[in-house]
């Protein structure tokens, strides 16, 4: 007799549209900080090469060490359970920026953003792993990165609007309190899928060691490469995004307000559907191998280098807006088959530690280093370019790193049909 759950379609289709909402609940809180940098910098007097720490850095210390040991415990336990506490450990620590009296109780805050954070990713990419089988699970996947783009756009509308009318500190308590109402909400309705279910086996080994996994991860040259793009590609993403309110500010004058609002609609609905796309064009061209999808990432990332080169050259803030609509759309396509591959290249009992591993080098690259490196280049810009190096930050970091992220996802596509052949070995 079968004993197994029965999952509907449309619980399926909740629980992913919930984990999207965490998502963007997650991205709003992330990034709120990005159009708040100016009137931050302002108060408090810190040079960029601050502003990046407090962007990436600060946040990124727990967020990445806690990766780990939350992913071991979401590979055993109750995944849903800890991404509703995880909400409400990191929106409150969001609301607790708004009442810092400097700029390290400020810092000691985004750490506590941090540490709830590390709670969201590896638990819900192995949910969505569960709840979608392999051909239809990069789809999937770009439904939830969806939630990148929506929080930022509603980060920057609101955060923009809050800060030029109200104060940044009143815009941090705005988005932080409402993520306490959605830990309940995750708590008390969304199904937690069986391991396995959505590929009708189960995981019958017990969870390796965390070395194991390492080992067995970096063994597959497909991995190895994509998680390396997507750090480079993050590298970008990052910077782009806590910067460039910060460079359209101090190049053009630009209000908060109306940065906000700009921003905050192109990134929200081109941004999205380019997560969107990424994970759609995966699976449509992964049905004869997935070596043309990441062919196909690759081609667009490097390509991507050139409307950006532009944007970052251009002298009026219409026209680098209107050249950021092609980067909004195609720089984010790598994430949704990089996420949903590395679930497909592991044991079942795997899957939300390979998350945690991708993750960790993903965001060492893009979020620790991204815009804390991108600070540092403008401030020893500054002597020569004064208030137009990040212009030339923005510019350099964006033509040098997309083509090297490009080459690695070329390099991935080689060898990832016959590593995804040999995930099953392990279960």
């Amino acid at each position: 007799m079968n004993d197994k759950p029965v999952i509907s379609l449309a619980a399926r289709r909740y629980a992913l549209v919930i984990l999207a909402i965490v998502y963007m609940f997650n991205f709003i809180d992330r990034q709120i900080l990005g159009i708040l940098l100016p009137a931050i910098r302002d108060e408090f007097g810190v040079s960029d090469t601050w502003l990046g720490f407090l962007s990436g850095t600060a946040f990124a210390m727990f967020y990445i060490v806690l990766g780990i040991p939350v992913a071991r415990y979401a590979d055993r336990h109750n995944r849903r359970n800890l991404i509703a506490y995880a909400v409400a450990l990191w929106s409150g620590m969001t609301a607790l920026c708004g009442v810092a009296a400097n700029f390290w109780q400020l810092a000691l805050a985004r750490i506590g953003v941090g540490v709830g954070e590390a709670g969201c990713s590896p638990p819900a990419h192995s949910m969505i792993a569960d709840l979608y089988p392999p051909e239809q699970r990069s789809t999937a996947m770009g439904v939830y990165t969806i939630g990148i783009s929506v929080g930022i756009m509603l980060a920057y509308l609101l955060g923009g609007w809050v800060v030029q009318n109200i104060g940044w500190r009143e815009a941090f308590l705005v988005v932080g309190l409402p993520g306490l109402l959605l830990a309940l909400v995750v708590r008390l309705t969304v199904v937690e899928p069986p391991r396995g279910h959505a590929e009708g086996r189960a995981a019958v080994a017990a969870q390796p060691p965390f070395t194991e996994t390492v080992s067995f991860l970096l063994r597959r040259a497909s991995f190895v490469h994509m998680t390396i793009g997507a750090g480079l590609s993050s590298y970008v993403g990052y910077s782009v995004i806590s910067f460039l309110p910060t460079f359209l500010v101090r190049s053009f004058g630009m209000p908060p307000g109306l940065v906000g609002l700009y921003l905050g609609l192109i990134i929200g609905i081109v941004g999205g559907a380019g997560f969107f796309l990424g994970g759609y064009i995966a699976d449509h061209l992964g049905k004869n191998g997935h070596r043309r999808g990441l062919r196909f990432i690759g081609l667009t990332v490097l390509l991507t280098a050139v409307p950006y080169a532009a944007m970052f050259l251009s002298d009026s803030w219409q026209s680098a807006l209107w050249l950021f609509l092609i980067p909004a759309l195609t720089a984010n396509v790598y994430l949704a088959p990089v996420l949903s591959q590395a679930q497909g290249l592991v044991a079942l009992r795997m899957r939300a530690m390979a998350s945690a591993v991708a993750l960790l080098i993903i965001n060492v690259i893009g979020l620790a280093l991204g815009p804390l490196l991108t600070g540092v280049l403008s401030d020893l810009l500054a002597p020569r370019f004064g208030e137009e190096s990040m212009r030339y930050s923005l510019l350099l970091v964006t033509s040098v790193v997309l083509p090297w992220a490009g080459w690695h996802y070329v390099r991935a596509g080689r060898t990832i049909d016959a590593d995804l052949e040999r995930a099953a070995e392990k279960d």
